[in-house]
C-alpha cells in the first residue's frame, strides 16, 4: 500500500506540474510555450507577454494549487475528527462563518488592507469550527454523519443570511460579490507569500497529528484506550482546519466541495490511513481547483464563469451520492 501511495502521489505531483504549465498558457490570450519557457527563464520584461505571465498567470496558477491543497486538507481533518465522510468547510458552516466576518468588516471597518479581511476571515472560521465541534461532542448521536450535516446546513443557512442581510442594509454587496462567487482572478504575488507559510504549517499541524486521527478513526474508546488525547488532538486539527480554511475563503472566497469530494476519493482507493490520505488529498486538492480554475476560464472567454460552479459540478452529484448511500469510510 505505501509503495502504490507513492506511486498516486509522485503521478499526482507531475499532474500538477503539467497543469500548472497549462493554466500559465490558456485564457483569454493564448501563450505558446516556447514564451512561456522564454519567460520563465530570462529576466528581461520587454515583452508585454513575459509580463502578464509574470504578474497575473503565475501567482493565479500557484494561488489555485495552494488554495486546493488547503480545502482538501482542512476537509479530511474534519472528517477525521468528527468520523463522518460527509464533514466539508464549505457545507458545515465554516467556509460561510469566514464569509459572515469579512461582511461584518466590510460594513463596520470597511475594506481596508488585505490583512484586515484576512484576521477577520480567520474569525469567523474560527467561530464556525468552534460551533460545529461543540455540536458534535454534545449531540447525542454525534457520529452520524446526518446529524452533523444537517446542523452544519443550518449554520450555513443561518450565516449566508446575516452575511446578505449585513451586505445589502450597509451597501457592501459589490464588495462582498466576490467572496459569495468564489475566484481567483485578481491574486498576486503577495497572496502567494501568505499561502505559501500558511499552508506549509496547516501540512505540517495535520501531518503531526495524522497519526492520532487513523487511530481515532477506530472510535473514540479505541483512542482512548490507546492513549490518545481527544483534546488534544480536536484543538490541534480546529486550529489548523481554522488556519487553512480562513486563508483559503480570504482570498478565493467559498469554493466548495474540494474538501468533501478529495479526502473521500483518497479513502477509496488507497485506505483510511492519514498520514498518507493527507499529503495525497493535499496533491489532489491542488489538482482539482487548477483544472477547475482553467474550466472557469475557457467555458466564456474573455468572461469567466465562477470557479465555485465548477467545482459544484463534481461536488454536488458526489454529496448525494454520498447521502444517498450512507456508507462510512472506516
Amino acid at each position: 500500500m505505501r509503495k502504490k501511495a507513492k506511486l498516486v502521489g509522485v503521478a499526482g505531483l507531475l499532474c500538477v506540474f503539467l497543469f500548472l504549465l497549462v493554466s500559465i498558457g490558456l485564457g483569454a490570450v493564448w501563450i505558446s510555450p516556447s514564451v512561456i519557457a522564454d519567460s520563465l527563464f530570462s529576466f528581461q520584461n520587454s515583452h508585454i507577454e513575459h509580463q502578464l505571465i509574470r504578474e497575473v498567470r503565475i501567482p493565479r496558477a500557484l494561488t489555485a494549487a495552494l488554495v486546493g491543497a488547503a480545502l482538501a486538507v482542512a476537509g479530511a481533518i474534519m472528517q477525521g475528527l468528527t468520523r463522518n465522510p460527509l464533514a466539508d468547510p464549505s457545507i458545515i458552516g465554516i467556509t460561510h462563518g469566514a464569509g459572515l466576518a469579512i461582511a461584518v468588516s466590510l460594513a463596520f471597518v470597511g475594506s481596508g488592507s488585505y490583512w484586515n479581511l484576512l484576521l477577520w476571515s480567520f474569525a469567523g472560521s474560527a467561530i464556525g469550527a468552534c460551533l460545529v465541534f461543540v455540536f458534535s461532542v454534545i449531540a447525542k448521536d454525534r457520529i452520524s454523519p446526518v446529524t452533523l450535516t444537517l446542523a452544519g446546513a443550518a449554520l450555513s443557512t443561518l450565516f449566508s443570511a446575516l452575511s446578505t442581510g449585513i451586505a445589502l442594509y450597509f451597501q457592501v454587496s459589490q464588495d462582498l460579490s466576490f467572496w459569495i462567487a468564489g475566484g481567483l482572478s485578481g491574486t498576486k504575488w503577495l497572496h502567494v507569500m501568505i499561502l505559501v507559510p500558511t499552508v506549509l504549517i496547516g501540512l505540517i499541524l495535520s501531518l503531526f497529528i495524522s497519526r492520532s486521527l487513523t487511530i481515532l478513526s477506530m472510535g473514540e474508546e479505541v483512542a482512548t484506550g490507546l492513549g490518545q488525547s481527544l483534546a488534544n488532538i480536536r484543538w490541534i486539527g480546529i486550529i489548523t482546519v481554522v488556519l487553512l480554511s480562513g486563508v483559503a475563503v480570504s482570498i478565493a472566497g467559498a469554493i466548495g466541495f474540494i474538501g468533501l469530494v478529495i479526502p473521500h476519493i483518497i479513502r477509496l482507493l488507497l485506505g483510511s490511513n492519514y498520514q498518507v490520505v493527507i499529503p495525497l488529498s493535499a496533491i489532489a486538492g491542488a489538482l482539482l481547483l487548477i483544472v477547475a480554475d482553467i474550466g472557469a476560464r475557457m467555458i466564456n472567454p474573455p468572461f469567466e464563469t465562477p470557479v465555485s460552479a465548477i467545482t459544484a459540478l463534481v461536488g454536488v452529484p458526489f454529496f448525494l451520492y454520498l447521502s444517498r448511500t450512507k456508507r462510512g469510510y472506516m
